[in-house]
This record gives structure tokens, C-alpha cells and sequence, in this order.
């Protein structure tokens, strides 16, 4: 095994997230601010305390909490450890990585799927572990792997972790607002018109104070779901370089007959009627469809000359 001497990297994903999750992170401050105001002369503490807490990212004992109570993972037991390790071996030795420095975790479930999280967590599906080949396993590890090395899986966290206070206020603002326009109801035409008025001034007078801020976070989701998809085939592409373009396309089969199955399943409680993904949703997609990720592997798969 030969390391490489670049064991990680930002590429330009993880560079597309970390910018587009500047908004939240700047509405997320704008509400810590707020809060920090009833700590009177502790309140720069508080949102000093608040910036440096994205370093939990890379704390071992956060990332094992992140993947035991969020992602519902959990350890491999010795049999799954004597399974999983030497793949992951084969597939750390032609990456030039140090595998030592990843944990792999296993999640109940018989879905095909494999995660890459945090900093240093590798999961993958009881299914995935048991029903694939080796080879088809160990290109699902190259996949997970090229998002850590590319950055994505950290700064994709760290995003999400400095947008929680703007998101858990938005949520809370939704519902006091749905309080409040029931509550309106009750006085009639005359009470719903007010309470219309008094939001939208609050909205406007929010937007032109924040520079259309607001309006600019509306588009973020897309934004980010268009970068995530590209992070995908950046992770496809390492897996590929490595040497597992065919085991992954096999993969890709898969799961391709996994999500036709789940169509069919609900066509079926529909009356027979295919559920067609509109357009907004297709946008929001966070992974490429198969097409699009067998057709950026196809270099890959033709026979070298």
C-alpha cells in the first residue's frame, strides 16, 4: 500500500456547499445574536461559544452520537467486522488511504444504500453488506470514500449544523403564525385582514432591512440539491478511477430495480396509476437519476485501447 500524499481535499462541491449555506448561516447568526441579547454582558460569549461549536464536526465522540442517534447506525458485530474490513482494506490500499482513520457502521435495513458522514464515519446497509458481491460492495465503500476525500461529507454537516438556529426559528415562526391566523379567524374577515397585513409588513420590513436575504434563501434548497448531485457523480467518478466502474454500474442496476419495485409498489395503492415526481421534486433530488450516473461512467467502462 502506497499512501497518497494528499489524504483529503476540498474539491470544488465541497467548496459549492460551504458558500451556499452562507444565507443560513448568516440568518442562523442573526437569531443567535438575538438570543445572545438576554445574556446581557455574556452575549459576545455566547455567540463565540456558538461559532466554535462547528469544530464538534470533527470530534470523535459527536460523530459517533451524529451516527448512533441521527443515521441509526450502529456498530458492526464481529462476524459483519470479519465481512466489511478487508473489502474496506482492498479499496483503502488502491485509494493510497489510511483506512485506520475511518469507522465503519452498519444500519438495519434491507434497502440498498451506504452513507459517508461526519469526518471519519463510513456506514453501509445489512442489505448492501450481505447481498452484494465483494466487488459491487467494495464499489459502494470507493463511492462513500470519495465524498469524504473530496470534503463533501464534512462540509456538508457543517452547513447543516450552523443553518439549525435559523431553521428550528423559521419552524417556530410557522407555527405562531398558524396560531395566529386561527386565532384571526375567530374575529372574522375583518381579523384575517389585520393579521394578513401585520405579517406581510413584518415580511417586507424583514427583507429590506436584510437586503432581500430572505428572498435569496427561497432558491438555496435547489442550490444546494444541483451541488449534491454533482457531488454523487464526483464520488461515482473516484470510485471508477479506482478501478470499480463495472461493480458500480451493477450497483447502479440495482438500484435502479430497487426504485422501479417501489413505483410499481405504489402505482399498485393508487389504483394502478404510476406516481409521476413533478418537476419541483426532481429539482430537490439530492442524487442524480441512473442515466445521468451511467452515462458520466461510460469512460470508465469502455475497454482501454
Amino acid at each position: 500500500m502506497h499512501l497518497s500524499k494528499d489524504q483529503r481535499r476540498t474539491d470544488a462541491t465541497a467548496v459549492g456547499s460551504l458558500l451556499l449555506h452562507l444565507p443560513n448561516f448568516l440568518c442562523s447568526l442573526f437569531v443567535v445574536a438575538l438570543i445572545s441579547v438576554f445574556f446581557g454582558d455574556f452575549a459576545f460569549l455566547v455567540i463565540l461559544a456558538w461559532l466554535a461549536s462547528g469544530a464538534l464536526v470533527f470530534h470523535r465522540p459527536t460523530e459517533s452520537a451524529v451516527a448512533r442517534h441521527l443515521l441509526r447506525l450502529r456498530y458492526p458485530t464481529p462476524q459483519e467486522r470479519a465481512k466489511l474490513e478487508p473489502v474496506w482494506r482492498m479499496v483503502t490500499a488502491r485509494a493510497g488511504i489510511e483506512g485506520r482513520a475511518y469507522e465503519l457502521w452498519v444500519e438495519d435495513s434491507e434497502s440498498l444504500n451506504a452513507v459517508a458522514a461526519a469526518g471519519h464515519i463510513v456506514g453501509v446497509t445489512r442489505f448492501a453488506m450481505n447481498q452484494l458481491p465483494n466487488g459491487e460492495l467494495a464499489a459502494v465503500l470507493a463511492h462513500e470514500l470519495g465524498h469524504h476525500v473530496g470534503g463533501h461529507a464534512w462540509s456538508s454537516l457543517l452547513g447543516y449544523w450552523y443553518a439549525l438556529p435559523g431553521r428550528v426559528a423559521w419552524r417556530l415562526l410557522k407555527a405562531f403564525s398558524g396560531f395566529v391566523f386561527k386565532v384571526s379567524r375567530a374575529f372574522g374577515c375583518f381579523g384575517v385582514a389585520f393579521v394578513v397585513l401585520f405579517m406581510g409588513g413584518i415580511a417586507l420590513a424583514t427583507i429590506s432591512t436584510l437586503y432581500g436575504l430572505p428572498l435569496l434563501l427561497l432558491g438555496v434548497p435547489y442550490a444546494l440539491a444541483a451541488v449534491g448531485r454533482r457531488s454523487e457523480l464526483r464520488a461515482d467518478e473516484h470510485a471508477a478511477a479506482l478501478g470499480f466502474a463495472p461493480m458500480l454500474a451493477a450497483v447502479l442496476d440495482k438500484l435502479h430495480q430497487q426504485e422501479q419495485r417501489t413505483a410499481a409498489e405504489l402505482a399498485a395503492r393508487n389504483g394502478g396509476v404510476p406516481v409521476e415526481e413533478d418537476a419541483l421534486a426532481k429539482l430537490l433530488s439530492s442524487h442524480p437519476d441512473h442515466h445521468t450516473r451511467l452515462h458520466h461512467l461510460q469512460p470508465y467502462l469502455q475497454p482501454q485501447r
